[in-house]
Formats: C-alpha cells, structure tokens, sequence
C-alpha cells in the first residue's frame, strides 16, 4: 500500500443497518488515487442507470486522497458524488475544513452509503470503529446547533460533524453538506440525497494525528518556502486578506459582476464596493487588523498557512449575524447581492448565515432568488403568488423573505426549493428564458461574455456551470506571461501550454487552453486538494509542486502528466455517468440571455457569439477524444483511460 493512505473504505448500508470495512487492492489506490475519481468508482460500479436520485440505490460517496491528512496547506478536502437530484445527472462537490483530515486519522480513505434508514440516524466513527446512532433528536436543528449537541452528546469538542440541515432534511434540491457549521458540499444538491436516506450526520474522531509519509523531509522542503511566500505573492494574499470577496470589485470594473440576474456585468463603482472585500475587511470582519496577521477575522482548514475563510460578527435589521456562519465570499455576495441588485451588505451576510444554518449551496440559492425577482419584475408572477411578498430588484427583506421561505419549502418557497430550472418550468409563459443554468445547476459569478472560455467550460462540464473546473482566461495572457514568465508562463508550459492567447478569443488554442486546465482541476479534485493553492495558473504552488509532493508522501513516483492523465480519467467517468442517463450533447448548451447583449458599464453590449462557442464545441470534442455526435466518450477514449470497464457498462 503506498504511503499515505489508511487502506480502509467504510461501506454503510442504511436499509439493513450493516457497516463493512472493504481493504482495496492498492492497483484500486494506484489508478484513481482519490477524490473524485475514486468516488466515481463507486458511482459508476453501485448506483444503476436510471436510479432515482431520492432512492436507495443511489450510492453516496465520501472520498479522501492519500495526502489527506499531510501537514502541507491545502490538502484538508473532501469529495462527495451522488447521482444529483438538481441535474438529475452525475453530482460532485468538494468542501474543505478539519473533517477530511480527521476522516483520516479516524483511519478510513471514504465512505461509501447505500440503502434508506428507517428513521433518523448519524454514523459515529472514533478511531477506526464504527456504529449507527440515532438521530431522531437531531432531526430539524440547524448546523451550529447539531454541532454543539454532538459535541455534548459524546464529550468531546474535538470531534468533527459532516451533516445536513433542515434544508436537507426537506429535500430542497440544492441541499448542501455541511462541515464546521460553515464548510459547505455546496454545489450538485448532495445534501438532499443525504436527507433522502436519514442519514443527519457523520461525526469522527481521529487517534494519532500524524500521517506516514516516504519522505517527511522532502514534503517539508517544498512546503516551508511556500509560507512566507503568501505574503509576497500579491494574487494568494488577496485571498488570505480579503477571501475570495477580494474581487468583486475589480469583476465589477471590467463588467464581469453579474447583475440583475446577468442582465448587465457592472452595478456601480460605489455599489460594488458597497458589498466588496475591502468593506467586510474594514467593517464585519471579527477583530481583524494588520498587526495580528488578521488571526481573529479568519479561519482555516488543518494545516493551511493561507487561512482564507471570513468571520463576520455584525447584525442585519437586529438580527445578528453570527461568527459561528463564518462570512460571505465572492459567489455569496454575487448572487445575493449583484445578482438581486441589492447593495446591503449586512443583508447579504445574513442570507449567508441562513445558507449555512439551513446548508444550502449559496449559489444557487441567491441565483433562483434572483430568478423570482425577474419573474416577478417581468410580472409572470405576482404577490397573489409569493404570499404577499412584494419582491424586487433591490429589495432585501423581499429577498431574505422568500429565501426563508424556500428553505422551509413554504408556500411558493416550495416551488423555488425546485431550482431556477423547474421553477422556470413549473411558472411557464417565458419564465424559462430567465433560468441562468446549465444542465439544471445555476451559474456561478463569473460571466462567458467577458470570460470566453467559460462559455465553452459551462456548457460541456457533466455536473452543470461550474468555475472552478478550469482556469480562466485572464490568466492565460500575453500580457501576464511576458510580465510574470516564472509564475503564469511555467505553470503553463509544465501541462503542454506554450501560446498564450488575448483575454477575448475563443480559437482553437484557446478550446486546447480550456481542456488542458480542466484536465488539470480535474486532477486536484481527485487529489482533494485546494485551488488556492494548488494549480495550473496563479496559485500559491503549481502542479510540478502537487506532483512532487504527492511523490515525496507516497513514495512512488508521480509526475504532472500522470496527474493530467487522472484528470482525463476523472473527466471521462463523470461524462460516462450521465451518458448511461441519457444526457448528451443537446444538454451542452447555454441559458439563452448569455447569447443576449450586457447593459450598461465596461461590458455594455457584449454577448457569447453564438457560431464561435458552436465551433469552440467542435474542436472541444475532437479535442476530447469525444463523439462529436452524441458527445460521448466512445470505448477507444476510454480504454486509452484504464476505463474499459466503464465502456462495458456504457455498451460502446
């Protein structure tokens, strides 16, 4: 068994109540390495095609890496995949924070959960045993409040809780898995197929805290230089500083800050920064000031130096906003902000609080909020709908309003609770023409039409519009290699990359530009680690650091191209999982507004060209190795993959 791994998957069948430990054979280890990947194994080999995602047969996967648990930042993640109820497609999400690493300690690489409980349940895992425990008292608490009753309920404060909340509980599709009250499995609606089977949480404790590594001081001798450089490296500080919230203010400037449910790419100078990284630093962040290195207004994840989660303390309307919720982020503020046109940014940091007290993905929250206020400003929907909820661009207790009422299911909340996409269906009459999804799962804050790729990325990712599975354009310039070939330029040219290309194209080399970095985030999925600080682009470190670290704790060689070579792989099972659902290339497509002109500011009619991101899917394809007809991996792809078996289950 390579370094680094517990050898141990926990398997959990809630229908019977039985728990068993499988010991892969390390080839399993070797080929998937973790993650996503490894996750997928157990989609692809347990859940059959056509199963329902509220089903027992859907199979819920919780999956480390074999750096999990090493004392580097940005290792401390986790990947959970299911069949999504929000796409009715392959679902995958990631989350950081202390639990992934004390999965490990605890002595398990994942957990894979089959079957329906017949009543509430939790699992506990202490250190390496295993057992089922109630959890009907647990059952409608919010995330903080189950937390603190586990801790008390076992005597330990120490221990980390993976859970769901009501919003879970209430099958709200978008339904997230929430870790530290605040670490979120945000996108695909995991936390709703976790709600679908009773199971309210997984709680570990871990025994010894220190991972077998082959070469302790190799991993140290990457690792060390890398804290000091935080600091000096402009791109990762504004990210410790400020959090990802660092910058909306400069999308806002160059028309990238979507706007009125992505009506316009810029709100204002001052509005944005009304809401923005500089304010929260200044203003709601606990305590934080340049002297203490901001210790009291942030957190972390185990063993990470970058420190990049707000704590907010302040209050909205007399209703505080609690540190225990942490702090809104970049996406957060978007679409509970920009998105809504709302500029209130205590009102944004209280919709954040409810996300994480009820554990939903913010995103597609402030996204379908965003969605009703179109509808009803376009007056497909009325007060006589809503229940008396007037709502509105700009409107925040009208939109805080109707997001309680959607995570409670209440009254049109229980349409909303649906997702933009079946709300869009449910209201009718063009409603569907202001859903901004793909595949069913909303588009996060960072617009195609200043941001080419992502037109082409959006569309043909299997889990729906997502940004954070390549990289984007800016940093693949001329300009910022020529000013930064150390940095931009090698990390480029370490995964094949040698031909920068103008921020706006959408050519061929930059179709090879999009795939090659997919390829690569892919890889840091199955890897289970941090995008902030591990990456293709402007990152604390780059993938030769990744490879080499994963070399020096495993003890076997890795190399980037083995690692692009797992992403390819990852890459491929997601896209099989829902080809055997029968999602093809028509579901490659974009919410026609992105195909309409922007108004007003920087990006003031600018649109996706139709003919160029058509193209830009040809070339994907070919490029791919992909079908082109059908969109599909044909078996030639995928045995070139190691993934013959996956062919077999496909019957190409």
């Amino acid at each position: 068994m390579p370094y680094g791994y517990a050898g141990k998957i926990l398997h959990v069948d809630l229908t019977s109540g039985s728990l068993e430990v499988e010991e892969p054979p390390e080839e399993l280890y070797r080929t998937y390495m973790g993650g996503s990947a490894l996750g997928l194994y157990y989609l692809l080999k347990n859940t059959p095609a056509g199963a329902d995602p509220y089903g027992p047969e859907n199979t819920l996967a919780f999956m480390l890496s074999g750096i999990t648990g090493a004392p580097i930042a940005g290792q401390s993640r986790a990947t959970v995949v299911a069949k999504s109820p929000l796409t009715g497609g392959v679902g995958d999400s990631q989350a950081g924070g202390f639990w992934p690493a004390e999965l490990k300690f605890a002595g398990f690489d994942g957990i894979v959960v089959r079957g329906i409980s017949p009543k509430p349940v939790y699992l506990w895992i202490n250190q390496g045993e295993a057992e089922l425990r109630d959890a009907a008292h647990l059952w409608g608490r919010m995330t903080a409040e189950t937390e603190e009753i586990l801790q008390e309920e076992l005597g330990d404060n120490r221990i980390q809780v993976a859970q769901i909340g009501p919003a879970g509980e209430n099958l709200v599709r978008f339904a997230a898995i929430m870790n530290m009250a605040t670490r979120a499995h945000g996108r695909t609606g995991m936390g709703a197929v976790m709600g679908s089977k009773k199971l309210k949480a997984i709680v570990v404790r871990g025994g010894k805290k220190k991972l077998a590594m082959a070469d302790p001081e190799g991993v140290r001798a990457i690792m060390q230089p890398s804290i000091p450089a935080i600091r000096e490296d402009e791109d990762v500080w504004e990210i410790a500083k400020y959090g990802t919230l660092g910058i909306l203010e400069s999308q806002n400037a160059v028309g990238g800050l979507p706007t009125r449910n992505y009506q316009s790419g810029w709100m204002g100078f001052d509005r944005a920064a009304a809401i923005g990284g500089e304010r929260l630093f200044n203003e709601l962040l606990r305590g934080a000031d340049e002297d203490n290195q901001l210790k009291l207004g942030r957190e972390t994840c185990y063993s990470c130096a970058v420190r990049c989660k707000r704590v907010v303390d302040a209050e909205w309307q007399g209703r505080k906003v609690d540190p225990k919720s942490g702090g809104q982020e970049y996406e957060t503020s978007s679409v509970f902000g920009s998105y809504c046109d709302i500029d209130d940014i205590h009102a944004i940091g209280y919709a954040n609080q409810l996300c994480n007290e009820y554990g939903v993905d913010t995103i597609a929250a402030g996204a379908t909020m965003a969605f009703a206020i179109n509808c009803y400003e376009d007056g497909l929907i009325t007060a006589a709908d809503t229940g008396g909820i007037e709502l509105g661009w700009g409107k925040a207790e009208a939109m805080i309003a109707m997001l309680e009422k959607t995570l409670n299911r209440e009254g049109f909340g229980d349409i909303l609770a649906e997702g933009s996409a079946r709300a869009g269906a449910h209201i009718g009459n063009g409603a569907e023409d202001l859903v901004i999804a793909v595949k069913g799962a909303e588009l996060p804050a960072h617009m195609p039409q200043v941001k080419p790729s992502l037109a082409l990325i959006y569309a043909v990712n299997p889990f729906g519009a997502d940004h954070q599975s390549s990289e984007h354009d800016p940093n693949y310039t001329p300009e910022l290699v020529a000013e930064s070939p150390e940095k931009y330029g090698k990390r480029a040219a370490d995964i094949g990359l040698t031909n920068p290309q103008p921020e706006e194209a959408l050519n061929a080399a930059k179709v090879e530009y999009a795939l090659i970095t997919q390829y690569a985030y892919s890889a840091l999925d199955s890897a289970d680690v941090c995008q902030f600080v591990f990456g293709p682009g402007w990152q604390l470190l780059g993938m030769e650091e990744l490879a080499a670290v994963i070399t020096a704790v495993h003890g076997e060689e890795t190399t980037v191209a083995d690692l692009l070579t797992l992403g390819a792989r990852r890459l491929n099972m997601l896209r099989a999982f829902n080809a055997r659902e029968g999602i093809t290339r028509e579901r490659d497509t974009l919410p026609k507004r992105l195909f309409e002109p922007l108004d007003g500011g920087p990006s003031d009619g600018k649109a996706v060209d139709r003919v160029e991101f058509e193209a830009a899917l040809e070339t994907y394809y070919e490029m791919a190795g992909w079908d082109p007809i059908t969109g599909n991996p044909p078996r030639e792809t995928l045995e070139n993959l190691d993934l013959g078996w996956v062919a077999d289950e496909l019957g190409v």
